[in-house]
């Protein structure tokens, strides 16, 4: 059995209802299962983690962009996330028996068919990448929903699948195939803005920070906080542990400290072996020594005697 996991970003995170449909059209394809789903209201953005099978996965992935694209309308969307689209990205992972060239492919042939069945103009990024200006998200979403109608008129911005002109309701959007990313967020309390964009300045990669960090400040109103809100495109490289001790630092110098952090979606097992790893002093643990890591390899096991 081949496994690809896929995490597709939704730009509503505030009418449950909405984003229930969206999910159900994932629950209801076979050989793929939901395994969590997330609301944002501050970013109003919603975030899914379904796994299964390649063919499983391309379906699911094109009835919730399609839904999607039916019920939400970008005119009437605000929020505290960067988006450009109803769906705002669609990366593949691959997990099980399969490997990044496959979800590549599977990524260019999904994108294509939004772009025919839809009439949504389709961004490839990441390992999918038609350019390096495209590899990524955050340069491809630069100017956002508002701002593509005249970016999209730029050639050097014509989509690589579908029309060049924007979706009036649902958009662009981005499909690719990536590794594992942690979307990672860390609550500050301070309503002052201009912090928590100098803390992302501090940790992202792009202006000097960690290589495999990507990060912005935002505004919690609703909690009366801000947000430093990141990306780790690689945990092993760039761990949790020694961001998160950057922005307490940073933090602190402001006089300001760590609230609370969040992860949003799932998280790799390894990720958080190394956090327990370092704050525990733990020199030689392993994933192996955990319990329910033991417990799936045996029922794995069982299962595949009576297949």
């Amino acid at each position: 059995m081949k496994i690809i996991e896929s995490v597709p970003n939704f730009s509503e995170g505030r009418r449950q209802e909405v984003v229930e449909r969206i999910v159900d059209q994932a629950k209801h394809t076979k050989g793929v299962w939901v395994l969590d789903w997330s609301m944002d209201a501050s970013h109003n953005r919603s975030v899914v983690t379904l796994v299964g099978e390649p063919k499983g996965v391309f379906e699911a992935l094109f009835k919730m962009t399609k839904t999607a694209s039916e019920l939400i309308d970008l005119r009437n969307h605000k929020g505290e996330h960067p988006r450009m689209g109803a769906t705002d990205v669609v990366p593949l992972v691959p997990v099980l028996n399969t490997d990044m060239q496959e979800c590549i492919d599977l990524s260019k042939q999904l994108g294509k068919r939004i772009a025919d069945e839809l009439e949504i103009p389709v961004y490839l990024y990441e390992k999918s990448a038609t350019s390096p200006e495209r590899e990524s998200l955050s340069n491809i979403r630069k100017g956002e929903f508002e701002g593509f109608f005249e970016k999209i008129k730029d050639p050097r911005w014509a989509p690589d699948f579908g029309p060049t002109k924007v979706h009036p309701t649902a958009g662009v959007m981005a499909v690719g195939a990536r590794e594992f990313l942690i979307a990672y967020n860390v609550n500050l309390n301070t309503t002052n803005l201009s912090i928590a964009k100098k803390i992302a300045k501090a940790v992202r990669h792009s202006s000097g920070g960690f290589r495999y960090v990507k990060a912005i400040g935002v505004e919690l109103s609703d909690k009366g906080m801000v947000q430093v809100s990141m990306n780790m495109t690689n945990y092993n490289k760039s761990p949790l542990f020694r961001v998160f001790e950057v922005v307490k630092r940073e933090a602190a110098r402001y006089g300001v400290s760590v609230v609370s952090s969040e992860i949003v979606g799932m998280v790799p097992m390894q990720a958080l072996l190394n956090v327990a790893r370092y704050y525990l002093q733990l020199d030689d643990f392993t994933v192996e020594r955990i319990v329910e890591k033991g417990v799936l390899e045996i029922l794995a096991k069982e299962v595949a005697k009576h297949e």
